[in-house]
């Protein structure tokens, strides 16, 4: 069992940044690979991007690639989503998830991930 907690969301003007975190307490951390996932209203949750058990392997939607950053520090057992110009399509409730069960895993979808935080809201106003 592995407990996830988000941490960072907020408002911010179309253009600006945010820095997500997601800590993670329970089993060893370097067990999961971690995932960061977002919902808008009435759209289904969506794939941001993951990394994969010691960070030597990140991974990313198209919407996202070269704004947003993901990283870990497992001395901390943290996750983070470091968010570059932001627009206003990127408003959703985002969601740390941790997965692990696969030797290869598929990054990208949300049947990888076992455990999920209770999400933090992002909007970016235009």
């Amino acid at each position: 069992q592995v407990q996830l907690v988000e941490s960072g969301g907020g408002f911010v003007q179309a253009g600006g940044s945010l820095r997500l975190s997601c800590a993670a307490s329970g089993r060893t951390f370097t067990t999961y690979i971690m995932g960061w996932f977002r919902q808008a209203p009435g759209k289904e949750r969506e794939f941001v991007a993951a990394i994969s058990r010691y960070g030597a392997s990140t991974y990313y939607a198209n919407s996202v690639k070269g704004r947003f950053t993901i990283s870990r520090d497992n001395a901390k057992n943290t996750v983070y989503l470091q968010m570059n110009s932001l627009r206003p399509e990127d408003t959703a409730v985002y969601y740390c998830a941790a997965g692990g069960r696969s030797d290869t895993p598929n990054y990208y979808s949300t049947q990888t991930y076992d455990y999920w935080g209770l999400g933090t809201q992002v909007t970016a106003t235009s």
